[in-house]
């Protein structure tokens, strides 16, 4: 469940950000790319400390980071029409692609128990996990979740971008 809001949140408000901050379209999609290099690193990192492949899930972000600049060019740039359209847009693609990506990898849960580090103190043990206990409820009501929010924090990412150029001219040199 966190998982989906989150990558929601992150690809909603970061590339609309940064979509209505350059105002090109394409820069969604070149922002999601770059995040998506960061989580094949992070992955890289965990499958160097002995943990498997799969084990790490890299959000599937560029198919929804596309749809978002599409429909801001397809509105002739218009903020509002992003914020619905591709609010829209996001929210109902990216947790079909993460929920798909998340049937694809083996069950962190299973995964993570099978694979203690020997040098954890015994507190941090594990004791008779419950594993897979309510698994394909939280993925469900997290994808759902997403899809919702997506609008709104498409709306924020309009919004941080306001303030930012609020505090660009109130801290202008220029005036």
């Amino acid at each position: 469940m966190v998982f989906s809001i989150s990558q929601t949140l992150m690809l909603a408000v970061g590339a609309t950000y940064y979509l209505t901050f350059t105002g090109v379209p394409g820069t969604a999609t070149y922002y999601a790319l770059i995040m998506t290099v960061y989580t094949w690193i992070a992955k890289g990192a965990w499958f160097a400390l002995g943990y498997p492949y799969d084990f790490i899930v890299t959000p599937v972000w560029l198919p929804s980071a596309m749809l978002l600049d599409l429909a801001y060019w397809a509105t002739k740039k218009n903020k509002h029409s992003l914020i619905l359209f591709g609010g829209v847009l996001v929210g109902m693609s990216l947790p079909l692609f993460n929920m798909v990506n998340l049937i694809t990898v083996a069950d962190p849960l299973e995964t993570a128990f099978k694979y203690p580090r020997p040098t954890l103190p015994p507190y941090m043990t594990p004791i008779e996990p419950q594993v897979g206990k309510f698994y394909n409820s939280p993925v469900a009501l997290g994808a759902g979740a997403g899809a919702v929010l997506s609008v709104t924090f498409t709306a924020l990412g309009c919004k941080l971008n306001t303030w930012t150029y609020r505090w660009m001219a109130a801290w202008s040199k220029w005036d």
